[in-house]
């Protein structure tokens, strides 16, 4: 089955009330749907490209309310999983976005995703983190910082990208490894998550830049 498919078959097309009227192939909302889907990709780590998470939620927030950070601009979503956060910059009249991930799924999830919204988002697979994002004027990245391993992977490729001028924004929940001390916050929301995957029904949100 291809990974575009396999997210047909597995998933339904809702829209996020945290990002209306952004509609987004995501797993049922319960502990069978998230976990069953999760046993049916035989994979490691979890779908993430199945749910709308609370850091990109809070960065699709964002960019809905400051259109100008992202309009006539070059975008660069990464680690995209559904691709939420590229979509959103698209809607809010980006040039070009680029979404990218390393899962298959997260990019045939993507890909349907921005069909969906009738947006233009182009898909790129594989490791773009020993980089700097490239000609990407702006880099956007969404829950990043839940696994220490890739916190420490991704930080130094979001500091180059705004070494070279890009503007970087990250939006985090208070993920374990978030590193406080190398970022700056720019605004922070509440928003409403799927209990199934977070610890509570709404998780404080901030949008960092690095320093």
């Amino acid at each position: 089955m291809t990974g575009t498919a396999f997210v047909l078959a597995h998933t339904r097309l809702a829209t996020v009330p945290q990002a209306a009227p952004i509609r987004l192939y995501l797993s049922a909302g319960d502990a069978d749907g998230a976990y069953g889907l999760w046993a049916r990709t035989g994979r490691d780590p979890p779908p993430f490209w199945a749910f709308a998470w609370a850091g990109g939620l809070g960065l699709a927030r964002y960019l809905r309310a400051h259109p100008q950070a992202v309009a006539g601009r070059r975008v660069l979503d990464v680690a995209c999983g559904s691709g939420l956060v590229a979509i959103a910059a698209a809607r809010a009249g980006a040039a070009h976005v680029t979404a990218n991930d390393v899962d298959g799924y997260a990019l045939a999830a993507t890909a349907l995703n921005a069909t969906a919204n009738g947006v233009t988002v182009d898909v790129v697979g594989g490791d773009l983190l020993a980089g700097d994002g490239g000609d990407a004027e702006v880099v956007l990245a969404g829950d990043v910082f839940y696994d220490r391993s890739f916190a420490e992977l991704i930080l130094p490729f979001l500091e180059r990208a705004a070494a070279r001028g890009a503007l970087v924004l990250v939006g985090d929940p208070d993920r374990r490894y978030v590193p406080r001390d190398r970022l700056r916050e720019v605004a922070s929301y509440d928003v409403a998550v799927t209990r199934v995957i977070e610890d509570g029904d709404v998780k404080r949100t901030t949008i960092w830049r690095p320093m």
